[in-house]
């Protein structure tokens, strides 16, 4: 049973920063490539960051520069560090776990608001 918990969401002011946190059971995360979604109200959901096996991370334009995908493979924790926060970045942050075969695992998501 693999389950992936989001933590470390909450609400800051523009220009500061965030590090959600995804962590992970029932599998070892640094064996799936894994990936960092949000949603924002009204919106689809988006990828916002990917990282592959191999380490190699990918970042939407959107968001690339101010946030960094990486993960903690002693703790089996995926993180999201975000700096320079925008408005505009407010949404649900959700962890993914790629388990191939067209299957994939999600977390609950969690909250991120930035406010001014």
């Amino acid at each position: 049973q693999v389950q992936l918990v989001e933590s470390g969401g909450g609400v800051v002011q523009p220009g500061g920063p965030l590090r959600p946190s995804c962590a992970a059971s029932g599998s070892i995360l640094r064996s799936h490539a894994m990936g960092w979604y949000r949603q924002a109200p009204g919106k689809q959901r988006g990828l916002v960051a990917g990282i592959r096996i191999d380490g190699s991370t990918n970042h939407a334009d959107s968001v690339n520069g101010r946030y960094t995908i990486y993960r903690d493979n002693a703790k089996n924790t995926l993180y999201l560090q975000m700096n320079s926060l925008k408005p505009e970045d407010t949404a649900v942050y959700t962890c993914n776990m790629f388990g191939g075969s067209w299957i994939s695992y999600w977390g609950q998501g969690t909250q991120v608001t930035v406010s001014s």
